[in-house]
């Protein structure tokens, strides 16, 4: 891809600097981590990294993960201390309850969280904020918010139980972290406050997931089946539907204008490849990498990817994602018995299959990251578009000024593609078109096009590190900061929620909405009328 080939010479490049780290208060937020798995973790290091709170506690079931965690934030190698592990969230629920009567008792406790990271299963999102409501806790929930529309609206009534007040009660967060990367943050700014192409009049905005990342996560591992988890749309590519909301439908900083609200939304999309009709014939009756005759030969062998040299194997030194998320262990495997050790173990692991005679349920409770890609049993799109379109929305004029009126309410487009077979891994890129120039995003800089001067001026965001461009790290830092406000400077939980987090727990729902609106329009091959299909589907269940 080569775009803008045809452009002027770039007239200015501006690089900008890193956001500094908050300065931590006198009583820093206190942080419980709620799953210790890759998210649990990456929100974790942000945490230490680049926030001022600190994290004081895990619940984790599994024991190994639970002490990997502390061990490497929390408590160091003098081990854990009462209240900073536990076996899961209803461990803790029971802990801080007594811990909360025994203060009220006068008795000496350990301190309490002031907020909770939900990092654990994506269909246990709803089961956790619900039980962990009654202890008034700040919540940041991992994405998405909840695998079911009904879910998604049960943990909004739950964070708001005097509705139609939506005054709220307690900072809460999603996990959307493309909101917070150094780079669409300016590249908002720049859409949204300096208006450096004018009105925007449409996005094509592709996520390229990666080959073989792809098979990782969607053919082989936790969220290849839409019956145990949800569609793809929603568990991958959620944040990518918000983000363009936040674009074109949110207003922009310090406005009072309502939200642009999208007209319609159509979809289609299917699984194209990762399927048996795709096997190659010499690959015959085989139904897993190790003992498959092509194996050597095929991109998608599960040898090539965990243990190989060329893409993120063991081969490569590395014992993170995704080698961790088959051997979670790898560190010790390979500290008992060296690159062996963790060769071994993770062999063991891909050698695991199942025949014909194995139960659906026991299939489906596991991943299966040794499993020939064209004979696993996923059914999640691996290609999908979202087309989401705006009509012409005006304000009350003011003097007759229509171009006031319609300032930012204007008719627009927006264009989703969400691809498995790509080089690049999660880099999203966006095009976006405007009345007065255009704009190429690629996750690490920022072309703009002047119409008007023939002017091109390229933006080169900080490049932080962690995770989705520094959005990881962006995000920890602006929830912590909102618990930080309300706990220590007195600020109001709605201040804090609209000043830091930047994000109203109906933008949460209204972007989770428009993905299952998408998938109902992919599913019966139509055009919904997205405002009708809100009021039939979102406003009549929340007035029950």
């Amino acid at each position: 891809m080569a775009p803008h080939a045809d452009s002027p010479a770039v007239n200015s490049i501006e690089r900008l600097p890193a956001p500094p780290r908050p300065a931590m208060s006198a009583s820093p937020p206190r942080i419980l981590i709620i799953g210790a798995g890759s998210r649990g973790n990456a929100y974790a290091r942000a945490t230490g990294r680049s926030t001022n709170g600190v994290v004081v506690a895990v619940a984790e079931p599994i024991a190994y993960k639970r002490q990997q965690l502390g061990a490497r934030y929390i408590w160091g190698k003098s081990g854990p201390s009462e209240g900073q592990e536990f076996e899961d969230w209803k461990q803790f629920l029971a802990w801080e309850q007594e811990r909360r009567a025994k203060a009220a008792r006068g008795d000496n406790v350990p301190k309490g969280v002031d907020a909770a990271f939900i990092c654990v299963l994506d269909e246990m999102h709803k089961e956790v904020i619900v039980g962990l409501a009654p202890l008034g806790l700040h919540i940041m929930c991992e994405k998405p918010l909840a695998t079911s529309l009904g879910d998604c609206l049960s943990i909004y009534k739950s964070l708001l139980p005097e509705l139609p007040n939506t005054a709220p009660s307690k900072i809460f967060s999603i996990g959307h972290v493309l909101r917070y990367s150094p780079h669409n943050m300016l590249l908002r700014k720049l859409l949204l406050e300096d208006k450096v192409i004018g009105e925007i009049m449409s996005i094509n905005h592709t996520e390229p997931v990666g080959w073989w990342h792809f098979t990782h996560s969607y053919v082989r591992g936790n969220w290849r089946r839409e019956s145990t988890t949800a569609p793809s749309l929603l568990t991958k590519s959620c944040h990518d539907i918000d983000v363009l909301l936040w674009l074109l439908c949110s207003p922009p900083p310090n406005s009072t204008r309502p939200a642009h609200i999208p007209t319609t939304v159509s979809s289609s999309g299917a699984l194209q490849y990762f399927n048996k009709s795709r096997k190659p014939t010499a690959a015959g009756n085989a139904t897993n990498c190790l003992s498959c005759p092509i194996e050597t030969s095929c991109k998608y062998s599960a040898k090539r990817i965990y243990l190989g040299p060329k893409l993120r194997g063991l081969y490569t030194g590395n014992k993170n994602w995704p080698v961790d998320i088959v051997v979670p262990d790898i560190e010790e495997c390979m500290h008992k018995g060296g690159l062996d050790g963790g060769e071994a173990a993770l062999t063991a692991k891909l050698a695991e299959d199942y025949d014909q005679n194995t139960p659906d349920s026991e299939i489906s409770a596991k991943n299966w990251f040794g499993r020939c890609v064209y004979e696993a049993d996923n059914d999640v799109c691996d290609d999908q578009v979202v087309t989401m379109t705006w009509d012409n929305d005006p304000l009350p004029k003011v003097n007759q000024d229509n171009e006031k009126a319609l300032a930012g309410r204007g008719a627009k487009t927006a264009v989703f593609h969400m691809v498995a077979h790509t080089k690049k891994i999660c880099d999203r890129y966006s095009h976006i078109y405007g009345a007065d120039g255009e704009i190429y995003a690629d996750s690490e800089t920022i072309t703009v096009e002047d119409f008007n001067t023939g002017a091109k001026k390229i933006y080169k965001p900080h490049m932080a590190g962690g995770g989705h461009g520094g959005g990881d790290d962006g995000l920890a830092r602006q929830f912590i900061l909102a618990v930080d406000a309300v706990k220590n400077h007195g600020t109001d939980v709605a201040e804090a929620q609209k000043a830091h987090v930047g994000c109203s727990l109906e933008e949460v729902i209204r972007s989770h909405a428009m993905v299952f609106a998408a998938e109902e329009a992919r599913l019966g091959k139509k055009v919904l009328d997205f405002p009708e299909w809100w009021k039939r589907e979102v406003e009549a269940t929340l007035m029950k």
